[in-house]
């Protein structure tokens, strides 16, 4: 497989798990598949970030992730012991 192939399905891959992120957090419903909702929260998002208050929004939201993937993750683990 040439260098170019491998580089482009991981490009891939990244892109379609950041589109799971969309649906896994509820975005997609919550917006009923609104494509200018989405993008316009990104872009406040983005924005945020970029503002004297990105630090602490940086920090709140991976702390949020973070809880989030964990409870999942022992969710899971519950279910697969039962």
């Amino acid at each position: 497989m040439r260098t170019w192939q491998v580089e482009r399905r991981k490009r891939t891959r990244h892109l379609i798990e950041l589109g799971g992120l969309v649906v896994k957090a509820g975005i997609l419903e919550l917006s009923n598949d609104d494509r200018a909702i989405i993008y316009g929260a990104m872009l406040w998002i983005a924005a945020k970030l970029q503002s004297h208050e990105g630090d602490h929004a940086r920090d709140l939201w991976a702390r949020t992730g973070r809880q989030a993937f964990d409870a999942e993750r022992d969710q899971q683990q519950k279910g697969q012991r039962t």
